[in-house]
């Protein structure tokens, strides 16, 4: 994919949040996008702004039904696909003890099973044609598991193998994939994308001190994280994996380097067991 050309685009949960500034983004280079969500209005403005460039309808990326039509319609919108942009998600903030099975089972539905399934729709689509893109929208929290975000984490980690799996099953077919790991953006998803558990009052310390670590973190403009993306499809070897956000590499430099250090740390143990 070079810029001798303009692309099209696939986003889903592109109403809000990254989502919406991905497609803010392509629609400016002069891009075309097909964007999708459970609820697409929020897009109304921009549609009407895009010339016919932006095509929303909505999607609810749980139901694999739903994606693989979802998927051929979007497609036929403008006769293909370049850049797929598995986005949408939702946050799940609870100690691991409190999740319910209704709330673990609905997220990760969402924010694993709803990639899987566009991936699966999206590959065919893709390989016919012999060249496309697919960006995993996942978070600088899959590297690690972190109190009160461990089913985010998990989710987000699956999602990271899956995608590691995927990249090397389509490179052969001239499809690439990125795996996205963002930092803190000023987003909706730990508003109107949040789920969060009944509180044990046995966590109240733990959460106390929780509130006061988060509180102090910095959130940045979606739009930057939408500026790098864009530099980053026009590479011709675009990275496996990137970080968005300088905090956030820092953040997760950091646990790369704990895990490397207790890994040497029981070398010795590890050896003895074969």
């Amino acid at each position: 994919m070079t810029r001798d050309r303009s692309r099209t685009w696939f986003i889903t949960g592109a109403s809000r949040g990254l989502g919406r500034a991905f497609a803010e983004a392509a629609l400016a280079a002069g891009d075309r996008v097909v964007g999708v969500a459970r609820d697409t209005t929020p897009l109304d403005d921009l549609v009407a702004e895009s010339g016919g460039r932006l095509v929303t309808f909505p999607l609810d990326v749980s139901d694999r039904h739903a994606v693989l039509a979802g998927v051929q319609r979007a497609f036929a919108a403008f006769g293909g696909l370049d850049v797929v942009v598995n986005n949408a998600g939702g946050a799940l903030l609870g100690m691991v003890e409190e999740v319910t099975e209704e709330q673990a089972r609905a997220h990760l539905d969402t924010n694993f099973f709803g990639a899987l399934w566009v991936n699966q729709a999206v590959v065919p689509l893709l390989r016919s044609q012999g060249s496309g893109y697919i960006v995993q929208v996942s978070s600088m929290g899959s590297a690690g598991g972190f109190a009160a975000t461990g089913l985010y984490s998990a989710g987000k980690a699956a999602l990271d193998a899956m995608s590691e799996a995927l990249a090397m099953e389509v490179e052969r077919f001239g499809i690439k994939v990125t795996i996205l790991q963002p930092g803190g953006y000023r987003t909706d998803l730990f508003t109107l994308g949040l789920t969060t558990t009944g509180e044990d009052p046995a966590y109240a310390p733990l959460r106390a001190w929780l509130n006061e670590l988060w509180g102090e973190s910095e959130d940045f403009d979606p739009r930057l994280a939408a500026s790098v993306l864009l530099r980053v499809v026009d590479l011709p070897e675009p990275p496996k994996r990137l970080v968005l956000g300088g905090a956030a590499y820092g953040m997760v430099e950091e646990m790369a380097r704990a895990r490397t250090a207790e890994l040497a740390k029981w070398e010795h143990l590890s050896r003895q067991a074969g």
